[in-house]
């Protein structure tokens, strides 16, 4: 495919290529990319290279690297010193029907009965959405096993309206800002 998309570039010039090959539907970006012999991004890639993203590990990266300053809310450390965020636990998904791309974050509380697993999963989520410019469905989840009421935490982390209304609460929005502010 890609030498008969060369061979017709190399034909006609690229407005004639345009119009009467393809219908209008190869972009200048593609035409250049087919001559250089790129690949030529398509279904999820395409979609994050539109974000501005090379492709899944880049994303992966860029969210671990968001992730990895917030503070633990008890002690002086990052998640990432407490081994509560790592790289493996970041999933890049098959974008949504609505063509909408899907980010699953797990996240390791340190012990199986933290009673502040609830608010590193709220930093995580505003922190993520503070941070991404554009629109990622995310999912946050406590690594499976690793806390005693996993499911009822990853519920609320996940509801939108639980959301809205922690970071109404004054004291609880200021325990999160506090959590992900990017230290000076």
């Amino acid at each position: 495919m890609l030498s008969y998309i060369k061979r017709k570039l190399s034909e006609s010039d690229s407005s004639t290529a345009n119009n009467t090959v393809f219908g209008g539907a190869l972009t200048r970006k593609i035409q250049q990319m087919a001559l250089s012999n790129e690949a030529i991004p398509v279904g999820e890639d395409a979609l994050l290279q539109d974000l501005g993203y090379q492709n899944a590990d880049d994303l992966k990266e860029t969210i671990y690297d968001i992730l990895r300053s917030i503070r633990d809310p008890e002690k002086p450390n990052t998640l990432e010193d407490l081994n509560v965020i790592y790289e493996d636990g970041i999933f890049i998904l098959p974008p949504t029907k609505a063509n909408v791309s899907v980010v699953r974050i797990e996240f390791n509380p340190t012990v199986p009965h933290c009673s502040l697993a609830t608010l590193i999963g709220l930093c995580i989520r505003i922190k993520l959405e503070r941070s991404l410019p554009h629109n990622i469905k995310i999912d946050i989840y406590i690594k499976k096993g690793a806390h005693t009421t996993e499911n009822e935490i990853n519920k609320q982390v996940n509801d939108k309206e639980r959301i809205a209304a922690a970071m109404e609460n004054p004291n609880l929005r200021e325990l999160v800002e506090n959590c992900i502010k990017d230290e000076d």
